[in-house]
């Protein structure tokens, strides 16, 4: 096996990274904070707004960039380790994780100490996705799992084809690892899961980043890297346009022409997140793989200000979480309803009516004063985590 690179981290990664968690809380804003959030799909091109629009598809690039560079992370992550520290590692990890999902998130996201719901979105697909890692480093080497990964991306589209008897077992099996597009499954009365995120589409992504942590061992040239993300990120970009224009195989959702030019041209950036579709992947992964080319020797006020929260990507995840529901709670009751109002049962998400919200001006600086709020914690736990890395359970934050 070949000698890694040194224990000093990434600087792209971690940029990169830090902008996806920036844009990220964008969304999570917009769903707060925006009038129509909850009744009204932003990325309908038919009916939105180009800034609306472009305010929700920007944050498509999140959720898979993070798996991507979550699986770069692993193979970094391994370069001290044996094999069996790192399975071992990636599994515990990826328990946690889900634990964190079911019982932090989705606290964080409802406000209800009933748990009437537990929502499975992207942590959940980090750590099941830890969980496969896990056992495919034992048994074959990183350029299969490489393949494995590519194969999950281009081949899944081809399973929206198989139809089951709805709610059997192969129907649910086939729903949560591959298909499905935000499925709640029951459990007992008035409680039950919300499958957002299915598991192997976005556990290929890992798997690739995982392979590609390969042009990061020490003995690989800088230059040859940079060249190689280049020529994947165009490859990627250029498939993207190629297939989305034949408006064939790759996305569940085709594009088709609208009542104006630039509404068409929105129908054909609306691609599937849930589940991830090839499209989507392509769209989203081939930009981001031209990023970590250039951005690698960047080192300005940009970089080192992206890479505060980059370096502290779960902590930021979980505290934005519950700092932009606790504003809204509070925007909630002060905008005239009870707490008896704020809090119906019948609400999916607690101190959230339909009805309530803000222009999506309001919504940006809610969003600019959260990013504000959130930089000195995280500089702070970045700070603290880099002075205690021999303290263990640090890996799991």
């Amino acid at each position: 096996m070949p000698e890694r690179v040194s224990t000093s981290r990434v600087n792209s990664i971690d940029i990169i990274r830090g902008a996806i968690m920036i844009v990220m809380a964008l969304d999570h804003v917009r769903e707060y904070f925006y009038i129509t959030a909850l009744s009204a799909d932003p990325t309908d091109p038919a009916t939105t707004t180009p800034i609306l629009f472009f305010t929700r598809w920007i944050t498509h690039y999140c959720a898979p960039s993070f798996l991507l560079l979550s699986g770069i992370s692993a193979y970094l992550s391994g370069r001290k380790k044996t094999l069996s520290e790192s399975s071992s590692f990636l599994a515990k990890r990826g328990l946690w994780l889900i634990f964190v999902e079911l019982v932090i998130i989705t606290f964080a996201l409802t406000f209800d100490i009933t748990y009437k719901f537990f929502i499975l979105q992207v942590i959940w697909a980090v750590g099941m996705s830890m969980l496969v890692l896990s056992v495919l480093i034992r048994i074959v080497p990183t350029r299969v799992i490489l393949y494995i990964g590519l194969i999950l991306i281009f081949g899944h589209n081809l399973l929206g084809l198989v139809k089951l008897p709805e709610n059997s077992v192969p129907d649910i099996v086939l729903n949560v690892f591959f298909t499905a597009a935000g499925k709640f499954y029951p459990i007992y009365a008035n409680h039950g899961v919300l499958v957002l995120y299915v598991i192997l589409p976005w556990t290929g992504l890992m798997l690739v980043g995982y392979g590609l942590g390969s042009l990061y061992d020490k003995e690989a040239d800088p230059a040859q890297r940079k060249r190689m993300l280049l020529i994947l990120g165009s490859v990627a970009t250029a498939l993207f346009v190629i297939l989305r224009l034949i408006n064939g195989y790759g996305d569940q959702a085709p594009w088709s022409s609208q009542s104006a030019s630039w509404r068409t041209f929105l129908s054909f950036l609306n691609v599937s997140k849930y589940p991830p579709s090839l499209m989507y992947c392509l769209m989203t992964q081939g930009p981001v793989l031209l990023l970590l080319a250039v951005t690698e020797q960047v080192d300005n006020r940009i970089s080192r200000f992206l890479s505060v929260y980059g370096k502290v990507p779960f902590f930021y995840y979980i505290i934005h979480f519950y700092l932009i529901h606790g504003l809204c709670a509070l925007a909630v009751l002060a905008s005239g309803y009870t707490w008896r109002q704020a809090t119906n049962p019948e609400m999916f998400f607690q101190f959230r009516p339909d009805n309530f919200g803000f222009s999506l001006e309001y919504v940006y600086l809610i969003w600019i004063g959260i990013i504000i709020l959130l930089y000195m914690p995280c500089r702070w736990f970045g700070k603290y985590k880099t002075k205690r890395k021999k303290k263990w359970w640090l890996s799991y934050l």
